[in-house]
């Protein structure tokens, strides 16, 4: 069993809230927008990161961390990528193959709204952790929390604090 920290849009925003909720995870990841090679820097310093660059990032990120990430943890398979849109609404560039080869999960950031639902027509779910940094829209930072153990995604919980 895995247990997962899920956050994105950071926007180079890192504090001892986030990295208590780091340091109680076996992994973190992270679906864009991180804003600063600091924090991506300081997550892995505690716990392995899977990440992926946003549209806010700079070349330094960017040749860090890929577009996409697709990846098996446990027996889930697993797609992050930034802008990709959710379930009926997916992005024109992913469009296609989401369609042909769904994930299990399917992981996005970029609308600072968290979100989670599932795909009946694809079979996979859906998350977007919204945004735990303090630049943007959304009134309450927030991140996911998550365990995969085999094929099974459970013990989802909501982290949220004020901006």
């Amino acid at each position: 069993m895995k247990k997962i920290l899920l956050l994105s849009d950071t926007h180079g925003y890192i504090d001892d809230l986030i990295l208590k909720h780091v340091e109680q995870a076996d992994e973190v990841w992270h679906a864009g927008d991180i804003g600063s090679i600091d924090v991506s820097d300081a997550i892995k310093n505690i716990k392995p990161l899977r990440a992926v660059y946003g549209n806010i990032d700079n070349a330094n990120i960017r040749s860090e961390f890929p577009l996409n990430n697709r990846f098996l943890c446990e027996g889930v398979d697993v797609w992050i990528t930034h802008i990709g849109g959710y379930p009926g609404r997916y992005s024109p560039a992913i469009r296609e193959e989401i369609g042909s080869n769904p994930p299990r999960l399917f992981i996005t950031g970029h609308s600072h709204i968290l979100k989670v639902m599932n795909d009946a027509k694809l079979g996979l779910l859906h998350m977007n952790p919204g945004a735990i940094g303090k630049h943007g829209f959304h009134k309450a930072r927030t991140m996911l929390r998550f365990t995969i153990s085999g094929s099974e995604i459970g013990d989802l919980e909501v982290i949220e604090y004020s901006r």
